[in-house]
């Protein structure tokens, strides 16, 4: 113990650098997947027209939206990056690091979360469609304030994994060089000629990071849930009146 804490002492702005690069990826890379993967999702579970133009153009994207997840999805992202990264300087594209990795986390969330969010979105009752038509909304007022609130509200679960394991997953970014936790981790190790002080650290503070996470996603969890019991007048609220809820 008394060697770990020699390396915290001595290289802590480094691990405090590469948990800033990682949190930074994984939160980029987490909000531009799930925009990603929202278009692809709302696309996906679009019901095909039975003839037209509309189920031409709706299956050719389909069939690109297909082959994209499918791609992303089964391969793996240090293999993503090695790709795109080097695959774009040899292509005579030379990309800023940074940029590059958060595209790549992007990409590859996009994927797993198109998929999470179209099964949101077919696990709505379909009754909710049509008492949005009976109302006189329009497919995408019926998207918009009726399907997705309840569908994203549902998949908040999986879409907090997802953000929990890219902040897990962008250690691999380190083979394009970005400076990172466990690329800075890595830099300890080598200079310090050790490596089980300087990767336990690491392992604390992805513990950190990702416990730290789930808990504030938890607690979104319970306040998009609202309270268990609601009042129905305002006597209710003082105690006055008469309350629903659970055990009622």
């Amino acid at each position: 113990m008394g060697q770990i804490w020699e390396i915290v002492i001595k290289y802590w702005p480094m691990y405090l650098r590469g948990a800033g690069v990682t949190l930074y990826l994984s939160i980029l890379g987490t909000v531009f997947g799930f925009i990603i993967g929202l278009l692809a999702g709302i696309i996906r579970s679009i019901p095909v027209p039975e003839d037209g133009w509309k189920r031409i153009l709706l299956r050719a994207v389909n069939a690109i939206l297909a082959v994209y997840i499918a791609i992303f999805r089964g391969t793996p992202m240090i293999v993503q990056a090695m790709v795109i990264y080097y695959g774009a300087a040899q292509a005579g594209f030379e990309m800023d690091r940074m940029a590059a990795g958060i595209m790549i986390v992007s990409i590859n969330t996009g994927a797993y979360m198109a998929e999470i969010i179209r099964g949101g979105i077919i696990s709505i009752d379909t009754g909710q469609f049509e008492a949005a038509q009976a109302l006189g909304m329009n497919p995408v007022q019926t998207m918009t304030k009726v399907v997705l609130p309840q569908a994203i509200r549902n998949i908040l679960p999986a879409i907090g994994n997802e953000f929990v394991i890219n902040i897990k997953d962008t250690s691999v970014l380190n083979v394009i060089s970005i400076t990172e936790l466990y690329f800075q981790t890595s830099t300890v190790a080598g200079i310090h000629f050790s490596f089980f002080g300087p990767f336990f650290i690491a392992c604390i503070l992805y513990f950190i990071m990702t416990y730290a996470v789930t808990r504030i996603l938890r607690m979104v969890e319970k306040r998009l849930d609202g309270p268990k019991n609601y009042a129905l007048t305002s006597r209710a609220r003082k105690g006055k009146g008469v309350q629903y809820g659970e055990g009622n």
